[in-house]
């Protein structure tokens, strides 16, 4: 049997403990850290493993085995730990290191240091929030890389009993339908044949300004 995933957790603010909190609940091994040891002490009860170190202090990452982790989330606000944490990482071979950026410079820096992925957690809410507030189909909004996105949309009236192929979504919008989920049963790469019935949740990729005509016209 393969052994559970390991995370660890650098920096315990709200994103930190949600993401360590949820990670837990799902069964995983999670390592909270902060350098906070009120804080530490604070969440004894809420994380199996929690403890206090300056994410810069490369003896204290060796001392908690963080080469060891399958994925490092590194979600400090200080711009100067978390580029250490995440070089430190990288140097001991992490093999995925996400960081919760401050702006797009703090992001370019992460990339550069080893980090994997690199999310924005207030501007990626702040989109899907959106998203919502404009459509009254959409339902999830994702980033991919780049200026790629998949958004999740209930089917609009205006595709109802139409064919995959008769909805022509790339010809009108360079979109692709990746999947459908009708029911409890979702289809990836739908056939061209596939019509569409009220209640299914279509799942489309495409460039960000090509998705945003789609939105208007749904």
């Amino acid at each position: 049997m393969a052994s559970k995933r390991q995370f660890a957790v650098l920096g315990l603010g709200r994103f930190g403990i949600s993401a360590a909190q949820t990670l837990e609940e799902m069964g995983y091994e999670v390592l909270g850290v902060d350098m906070d040891e009120n804080l530490v002490s604070s969440l004894a009860e809420s994380l199996s493993q929690v403890v206090s170190f300056d994410m810069r202090d490369a003896r204290a990452m060796d001392q908690v085995g963080i080469d060891h982790f399958d994925t490092v989330i590194i979600a400090s606000k200080n711009l100067e730990a978390s580029l250490m944490a995440t070089m430190l990482c990288k140097e001991r071979n992490v093999p995925e290191i996400l960081v919760k950026a401050i702006d797009d410079r703090h992001a370019d820096m992460a990339r550069r240091l080893g980090a994997t992925k690199v999310v924005f957690s207030e501007r990626d809410m702040a989109r899907r929030t959106v998203m919502h507030l404009v459509s009254d189909n959409a339902v999830d909004y994702i980033d991919l890389a780049g200026s790629l996105k998949i958004i999740n949309v209930k089917t609009p009236k205006g595709l109802l009993g139409k064919t995959l192929l008769e909805a022509n979504l790339r010809g009108r919008y360079n979109v692709n339908v990746v999947a459908i989920r009708h029911g409890h049963e979702t289809m990836v790469t739908p056939p061209p044949t596939y019509r569409f019935a009220e209640g299914d949740n279509i799942f489309i990729i495409g460039k960000e300004s090509s998705l945003a005509e789609l939105e208007k016209d749904f």
